[in-house]
């Protein structure tokens, strides 16, 4: 009888592994009326790269402390942008917003509704003590075996380029968008976004705009750096993790230091280390289990076998899980004082889980600047089905995944009023990888056609 058991379960794994497959492609219904290689001939991707080294040299660094910004930098670049791409801002309407975001409202043929992509052009600072460290000086946009370096190549400032190439190749063809297209270059999201994004989403809702979808920053094409024997992965995400700083504050009566005591500071240890051991319960459920059901079915049959049968391997996958590093960020609330929020927590229940968890009266906690983790987006919506399409047609044979951002974007404030995505259109390495906010941030040439090439095909299904 037990044989027979055994036998019955080994033939149903077998069975849901064998047909645990991808999915077909949501039908886009219209169609790009240009080529990605029709795009890529009428493309100068000198003139691109050379735009995305001035536009670096242009300090527009975002500070903690605003009263550091320096609004000339900012200044020079919106002007800069003007003489740049003079086509865009003769055929487009511009407002700003707080003097620096810049809200591009490109007319639709039929205004009833309407896409908007963002991207921002501010940048994070550069640590003083590693400038040494760079191959070139951080803000110098230098041109170098085939990449544009410096501060923003990759965050951000590579994709507010690219929308801008987009704009001008698609206006010289002589295209009208059907439906509204709005063009956002934010100038505070490195710093919370209060005066940009939601600024603009403000405006929107104030304005009854009936957007449908954005598209915003997010994850790249990874390339040799997922797990199994799939091709490069496309993550295209469709919720955020929320963020809250917690202070806290250790209670211990002050004495002589003759006379026995419990410090303040072993108090604080004591609370840290019960963080420590109990972080908050996570798993794959919800959105993470989806990224990983979609991505294992373009696994080897081996790792289907896990996937397809979650109903009796689900604590074995979840204690491995749990065992990376970068898998756990994406199944859990993480950290003990920065805490990144999974979309199924909230600021509210994580505050009162820690005091839970510390169960110590002379611990008090202040919650700073707390940002709920974002609405999670539809990936049966035309708009992710028409960002797929693109990116399997600008980027190549990749799998278009829908995965969330760790950290956070100006899409926060857009998901309040639509579905938001989150993707920057370029295939990246490791290497490239550890630039962003770091040394020696970069992008090729060849991704800077490749984002171009992209949101230019996007542009045209609109």
């Amino acid at each position: 009888m037990l044989t027979l058991f055994l036998l019955a379960v080994a033939t149903v794994v077998l069975y849901r592994a064998y047909y645990f497959t991808p999915e077909t492609d949501i039908p886009v219904g219209s169609t790009n009326k240009s080529t990605p290689q029709q795009i890529a001939s009428v493309l100068n991707t000198h003139s691109v790269a050379t735009h995305l080294s001035e536009a670096i040299r242009f300090p527009t660094v975002s500070y903690e402390q605003h009263a550091n910004d320096d609004p000339a930098d900012f200044t020079a670049f919106i002007r800069w942008l003007a003489h740049t791409y003079p086509l865009v801002h003769k055929q487009l309407s511009l407002q700003y917003i707080n003097n620096y975001t810049l809200l591009y409202k490109w007319q639709g043929q039929q205004s009833e509704s309407a896409v908007l992509l963002s991207a921002h052009y501010d940048v994070v600072p550069v640590n003083p003590h590693t400038e040494s460290d760079w191959t070139h000086p951080p803000f110098s946009g230098a041109i170098a075996n085939g990449y544009i370096w410096g501060r923003g190549a990759l965050d951000n400032k590579s994709a507010a380029i690219a929308l801008m190439e987009a704009t001008t190749v698609l206006l010289k063809t002589g295209f009208h968008p059907q439906q509204d297209i709005y063009i956002a270059l934010t100038h505070d999201q490195e710093t919370g976004s209060q005066e940009g994004a939601q600024a603009i989403t403000e405006k929107l809702q104030s304005d009854a705009v009936n957007l449908l979808w954005s598209l915003d920053e997010g994850s790249f094409v990874l390339d040799a750096m997922t797990p199994g024997n799939t091709p490069s992965i496309a993550s295209t995400n469709i919720a955020e993790k929320g963020d809250l700083a917690l202070e806290l504050v250790a209670q211990s009566q002050g004495r002589h230091s003759t006379m026995p005591q419990e410090k303040a500071v072993n108090i604080l240890a004591a609370a840290i280390v019960k963080l420590k051991e109990k972080p908050a319960p996570g798993g794959l459920i919800g959105l993470s289990e989806d990224l990983y059901i979609k991505l294992d079915k373009h696994m080897d049959f081996g790792q289907r076998v896990l996937f397809a049968n979650s109903w009796l391997f689900k604590p074995f996958v979840d204690s491995s899980m749990d065992s990376l590093s970068s898998d756990n960020l994406k199944l859990r609330t993480t950290a003990k004082v920065n805490v990144r929020l999974h979309p199924q927590s909230n600021v509210a229940s994580l505050i009162n889980r820690v005091r839970r968890t510390i169960d110590d009266d002379r611990i008090g906690l202040q919650a700073i600047a707390p940002s709920e983790a974002s609405l999670v987006s539809s990936t049966t919506s035309l708009g992710f089905a028409q960002s797929a399409r693109q990116t399997r047609l600008a980027l190549g044979d990749v799998i278009v995944m829908p995965a969330q951002t760790i950290a956070a974007t100006d899409s926060r404030f857009y998901s309040q009023i639509t579905d938001t995505y989150r993707f920057s259109p370029m295939v990246i390495n490791q290497q490239d990888l550890a630039g962003f906010h770091g040394v020696n941030e970069r992008i090729s040439i060849d991704n800077m056609a490749r984002a171009v090439t992209f949101y230019a095909g996007l542009m045209q299904t609109q």
